[in-house]
């Protein structure tokens, strides 16, 4: 039997208009997608790029030329960070002081408050909003709020040691005491994202795993140790890798809390950021201030990719 002529280049036509219309839509898919990585590169990738250029240079917004200086910046850096006392070495030494007492104690304490509150029905809305409510507050405000609870005359916390016959305080004007009263306020403010994680992690885990440690005579801390924390591991990892992140680049609450912004006393509470920010715009000396931050991002990276490997684990 011979086939229609005519039936066959009809087909083999719709065949092609199909595959031209499927290319079509491939095409425009990625068109879309472009837009968003274009953007993404140019506010992100781009100025990552220039950043890395200028700590090449001396440079200063403000001169005519910007001459190239080479490795000249990160040898300054070096030598500052092997020097006894310098503020640069006390930025790195202060954000790895905030980052390991910080991470683990806000993410402790977030754990501890989103298992209570996973176990309220009544008024747990309520409660969810009080704790999440700090994170999207204005961080300058709460620092000028804390600024002046610290006070040490008429702070609040001040007078309430004066009320229950303790001595007062300095807080924020002694070097001992001004890193942990910062970092106090970093905690609680960042503590309420780290609950509704924890949250939506524990509602995830099946309730039968519960009910069948129950029946086994399972206590409640076996329940915690072998069902609640593996299987809350992939929400243990995205927080850990998000604060940590969100701790080494810690700037608005030093900058509000400390006299001038200085990072005082003695650069005690000072961090890297806050050293990048007051050599790029107080003394305009970009070329360091960028090779500051190039530093910080391989730190970053570097921290980052470790910890992923350790605390990554595969749940089957």
């Amino acid at each position: 039997m011979i086939d229609n002529p005519d039936k066959s280049n009809r087909a083999n036509a719709d065949k092609g208009f199909r595959w031209t219309l499927a290319r079509r839509k491939v095409v425009w898919a990625y068109i879309f997608l472009a837009i968003p990585i274009i953007f993404f590169a140019y506010i992100r990738i781009y100025p990552a790029l220039f950043a890395f250029q200028m700590s090449l240079h001396d440079y200063n917004p403000l001169a005519a030329e910007q001459p190239y200086v080479g490795l000249e910046n990160y040898e300054k850096l070096l030598d500052e960070l092997n020097k006894r006392k310098s503020p640069t070495k006390a930025a790195f030494q202060n954000t790895a002081n905030y980052l390991l007492l910080g991470v683990p104690i806000q993410l402790c304490l977030a754990l501890m408050i989103s298992l209570m509150l996973n176990e309220i029905r009544f008024m747990s809305t309520f409660y969810r909003i009080m704790f999440f409510l700090p994170f999207v507050t204005s961080t300058i405000a709460i620092a000028w709020v804390f600024r002046m609870l610290y006070q040490p005359r008429f702070g609040l916390i001040n007078v309430m040691l004066q009320l229950v016959s303790l001595p007062q305080q300095p807080f924020l004007n002694s070097p001992k005491q001004a890193l942990p009263s910062v970092l106090s306020l970093v905690i609680w403010q960042g503590m309420g994202f780290a609950v509704i994680i924890f949250l939506a992690g524990l509602k995830q885990i099946p309730r039968t795993y519960y009910e069948a440690a129950e029946v086994d005579g399972a206590s409640r801390w076996h329940t915690f140790r072998f069902i609640t924390l593996p299987l809350l591991n992939p929400t243990i990892v995205f927080l850990l890798v998000l604060q940590t992140i969100s701790f080494l680049r810690m700037f608005a609450p030093v900058l509000a809390m400390t006299e001038q912004g200085r990072g005082g006393p003695l650069d005690a509470t000072t961090t890297v950021v806050l050293r990048v920010y007051r050599e790029a715009f107080t003394s305009f000396n970009m070329g360091y201030a960028s090779s500051l931050t190039v530093v910080l991002f391989v730190f970053i990276l570097i921290i980052t990719i470790i910890q992923l490997r350790v605390t990554a684990r595969r749940i089957n």
